[in-house]
């Protein structure tokens, strides 16, 4: 492996792009009616599994795009789409309280929401493809710098449980409408990049 491959400032790049930080409020709200005991245990599983679909998108990214017949820029556009839906549900949530995504008592989320599209997102399967084809005689330091910020991620949201406490309810919900408002705007911008970056192929 080369020494001179920069791991952990491109550890730090990956983090960003996997926006644990971002992503608080809005699994604060898929395990709000979930029992608090069990949000540690859901959360590991989840981290495990897009863990899991980021290495195998890394090692594997270019041919799975190839064997679909798929761009990277349907990642882009399919990505905002679905960040779209969940904004609009965040910010105005249906009068039965039935959100999407927001487990109902005694449900527990299996790969959506958390898996896919929070940890293993269209933006961070973009990422891992773009610097798997930019750096492919690095890919286990490449791998090493998946794993760093993986583990940063984990710690940030395996944390988040016990900004409930602090949060509450109002403090949540008031969490949960900005959350959805960025998300709207992250969806429309997403959608603009995939479509902008997809138009010359297409002329």
């Amino acid at each position: 492996m080369d020494v001179t491959f920069p791991i952990f400032s491109t550890a730090f790049l990956i983090f960003f792009i996997l926006d644990p930080l971002g992503n608080v409020p809005l699994l604060l709200s898929i395990l709000k009616n979930i029992d608090k005991q069990k949000h540690s245990k859901i959360i590991i599983r989840e981290m495990l599994i897009g863990l899991l679909i980021l290495i195998v998108f890394l090692f594997f990214g270019e041919q799975f795009l190839s064997l679909f017949h798929l761009q990277t820029q349907a990642i882009t556009i399919a990505g905002g789409i679905i960040f779209f839906v969940i904004s609009l549900k965040m910010i105005f949530p249906s009068a039965d309280g039935g959100d999407l995504f927001v487990m109902k008592k005694g449900d527990e989320p299996l790969i959506v929401p958390i898996a896919v599209p929070m940890i293993a997102g269209p933006a961070a399967l973009a990422t891992l493809l773009v610097l798997a084809k930019t750096n492919a005689e690095h890919s286990g330091a490449l791998f090493l710098s998946l794993l760093l910020a993986w583990s940063m991620s984990a710690v940030v949201l395996l944390c988040s449980p016990y900004l409930y406490k602090l949060l509450k309810e109002k403090g949540l919900t008031a969490l949960e409408r900005l959350m959805g408002m960025l998300l709207l705007i992250m969806s429309v911008q997403m959608f603009i990049d995939g479509i902008r970056s997809l138009l010359p192929t297409l002329v």
